[in-house]
């Protein structure tokens, strides 16, 4: 009996040995009459779980969302669209410096706890990726050089 309580608390730990084999009770007398040995046949119990293996790579182009702000309170908007997956290129330069800071601040965070990145493409002007893209910095210093933020100028 104190056998059965410590493979119990063994197997409980995941201690427990991977094989386990039946025991066969047999007859004393069927065994002085027959020839053959007994065999005994292993049966294999696994501990571990199987895992599923999913693959990240989606298919679909992620969709952009380009926000101009005029006040601190869109900053809600700009956490949902990123939340959705959606890219967000965002210009503050229009808002005061003070609240164009305060947005920065809270969009930084929510990058952050959403594991996204957050870039700085020109002075003002921010792209927030989900944490399933990545931004080249090739396509930045191209999309920079080319004047495709001109309406900051």
């Amino acid at each position: 009996m104190a056998g059965k309580v410590l493979n119990k608390v063994m197997g409980f730990l995941g201690l427990e040995d991977e094989y386990e084999y039946e025991e066969y009770y047999e007859d004393t007398d069927e065994l002085e009459n027959s020839s053959e040995s007994a065999e005994f046949e292993p049966i294999i119990h696994s501990n571990k779980k199987q895992g599923k293996v999913v693959s990240i790579h989606s298919t679909s182009t992620p969709k952009v969302s380009i926000v101009k702000p005029k006040t601190y309170d869109e900053v809600v908007d700009i956490c949902d669209d990123l939340k959705d997956g959606k890219i967000v290129i965002v210009n503050s330069i229009e808002l005061d410096p003070k609240v164009g800071q305060r947005l920065v601040d809270f969009v930084s965070g929510a990058t952050y706890s959403l594991n996204g990145t957050l870039e700085e493409i020109e002075k003002g002007i921010y792209i927030l990726s989900p944490s399933n893209v990545e931004v080249d910095s090739e396509l930045k210093n191209q999309l920079s050089s080319k004047g495709m933020f001109s309406w900051n100028r």
